[in-house]
C-alpha cells in the first residue's frame, strides 16, 4: 500500500463554453479499472446524444492501468489531453469525462487539445482534489492510571486518535501514519514504563489534514 497518493473526493462535475461549444467535465474516484470504465459508460449513456464523450482515466497502485479515448474527436487531441491533465495532477485511482456538444465553430487541433484540457481541470477541481494517507492502528491497552497522560501526549503530538473504549482498562486505538507506527508504539511503551499492551492493528487510509 502507498504511504501517500492523490485522488478525488468524490463524483464533480463543471461546464465551460469555447466557440459556442459546450465541454462538460466529469470526474469521480475509481478503486479498479472496471469501475473507471462503468462511469465512462455511464456518462456517455446519462448523454447519449452528445457530440463527444471523451474520456481517461489512472488506476492502481502504480499507474498500471491508463487508458486514453477520443471518442471520434482528431487522435490524440481528447483523450490524451485528459490523461496528461489526470497525470500532470498526480492524481490516482481518477477517472474523467469530458462531454462535448457541438455549437457549430470549428476549433482546431490546437483549439481541441485547449479544451479538453479546461474541461478535465474543470472536473477534477468540481470533485474535490485530496491526498489520501495512509495510518496504522496502534492499539493500546492501559490501566486508568495511565489514560490521562496518553490523552494529553496524543493531543500535544497530534496524533489520530479512532476508538476509546473503557471496561475495567481503557483500549485506545492511536492512528498514526503507517512508516511511524512502530516507533510509535516503542514510544507509547517507553512512556508507559512498559505497563501497557500494545498492538498492531490494521491499515487505512485518511484524508490528509482531516
Amino acid at each position: 500500500m502507498l504511504a501517500k497518493y492523490a485522488t478525488v473526493r468524490q463524483y464533480g462535475e463543471a461546464e465551460i463554453v469555447i466557440k459556442k461549444s459546450r465541454f462538460i467535465g466529469h470526474a469521480k474516484p475509481a478503486e479498479s479499472e472496471e469501475e473507471a470504465v462503468a462511469f465512462v459508460e455511464e456518462i456517455k449513456k446519462r448523454h447519449w446524444n452528445a457530440t463527444h464523450n471523451c474520456s481517461a482515466y489512472v488506476v492502481g497502485e502504480r499507474d498500471q492501468f491508463q487508458k486514453a479515448l477520443d471518442d471520434g474527436e482528431p487522435s490524440g487531441t481528447a483523450g490524451k489531453p485528459i490523461l496528461e491533465v489526470i497525470k500532470n495532477r498526480g492524481l490516482k485511482n481518477t477517472v474523467v469525462v469530458v462531454t462535448r456538444y457541438f455549437g457549430g465553430i470549428m476549433l482546431g487541433a490546437g483549439g481541441l487539445v485547449r479544451a479538453y484540457t479546461d474541461g478535465a481541470v474543470a472536473g477534477i477541481d468540481a470533485a474535490d482534489p485530496i491526498v489520501n494517507v495512509l495510518h496504522r492502528e496502534v492499539i493500546v491497552d492501559a490501566d486508568y492510571t495511565w489514560y490521562g497522560k496518553i490523552e494529553n501526549e496524543l493531543r500535544n503530538r497530534g496524533i489520530r486518535v479512532g476508538d476509546v473504549g473503557f471496561t475495567d482498562r481503557v483500549r485506545v486505538i492511536c492512528l498514526p501514519e503507517a512508516g511511524e507506527a512502530e516507533r510509535f508504539a516503542a514510544w507509547m511503551t517507553d512512556l508507559t514504563q512498559g505497563q501497557t499492551v500494545i498492538e498492531l492493528g490494521e491499515a487505512k487510509y485518511f484524508i490528509e489534514g482531516e
